[in-house]
């Protein structure tokens, strides 16, 4: 009854938050990610989102279709796997930005040993610019990070933007510096951060200094400060409060695939592909 494209569309949107961000992560033109959604409120004959010029919000019903839409793809996936089969085995060695751990990650991963369940994975997680040092050094297989627009290293698998996050009650004086909690360097969302109010000529203040994507949550919910991160990754709690607070655009990131030298080993193929799919 439900097309699983159309429901990859509407969980894309859900996940994302809207349909301009949904096009850009599955590669689509925003018309065709408003169609797909258009397809399956018919077919459910129910308003599964409200749309105006700045938000998009799920009905009643459309939080009930998250929930169906992950199970019915969950079976088309188990379908696909029984009938399919994986004799892959081995250990991959596999690097991950940080700030894909709470959101991105953990699907990635669980899809990927449901498939292939004999392929044993030692996980290193990390600022994006020390994950890519292991990997250079020979540390890693296969590495999932982070980089700035205008770099080349990596095949690129999505585009994001990055905002101010923040809370409901976040504030800043423009008489005072920006309060920032950022990651230590070599962190690309600190410099980020840095080098937007420099070009804006706004002072900054590290207010905190956190060492991981939990800190920097605590440290945002605590109002110690604002932190730029990937809005489709930003956590729950927090939202983008960068056009209320009058902060200029930090601009975009990209999260990019990188692989050791050489051809890739058949488990890395197969992870490359589910990294791959979890843009589609």
């Amino acid at each position: 009854m439900f097309d699983p494209v159309l429901l990859k569309t509407f969980l894309a949107v859900e996940r994302t938050g809207g349909f301009t961000a949904a096009a850009r992560v599955l590669g689509l033109r925003q018309s065709t990610v408003s169609g797909h959604i258009a397809r399956l409120e018919k077919v459910a004959s129910r308003e599964l989102i409200t749309r105006d010029t700045h938000t998009v919000e799920l009905t009643a019903d459309g939080t009930a279709m998250v929930g169906f839409a992950r199970s019915i793809l969950d079976a088309h996936e188990r379908a696909d796997r029984y009938f399919a089969g994986s004799t892959l085995t081995g250990r991959l060695r596999f690097g991950a930005a940080e700030d894909l751990v709470a959101k991105g990650l953990p699907q990635i991963l669980r899809d990927f040993r449901r498939t292939h369940p004999l392929v044993d994975l030692q996980l290193t997680v990390g600022l994006s610019r020390a994950v890519h040092a292991e990997l250079r050094a020979g540390d890693l297989d296969l590495a999932f990070v982070m980089r700035r627009p205008g770099e080349t290293h990596g095949e690129l698998v999505w585009r994001d933007r990055l905002v101010w996050g923040g809370t409901a009650e976040s504030r800043w004086d423009p008489g005072t510096p920006v309060p920032l909690v950022v990651y230590p360097p070599p962190s690309i969302t600190r410099a980020c951060a840095l080098d937007t109010l420099e070009a804006a000529r706004l002072p900054s203040r590290v207010t905190c200094l956190a060492n991981s994507r939990a800190g920097l949550r605590a440290a945002v919910l605590a109002g110690l400060g604002m932190i730029v991160h990937a809005n489709s990754l930003l956590p729950t709690e927090l939202r983008p409060v960068g056009d209320r607070l009058g902060l200029p655009d930090p601009g975009d990131v990209e999260f990019v695939l990188l692989g050791r030298p050489g051809p890739p080993s058949d488990p890395e193929t197969a992870l490359m592909e589910a990294i791959r799919a979890s843009a589609l």
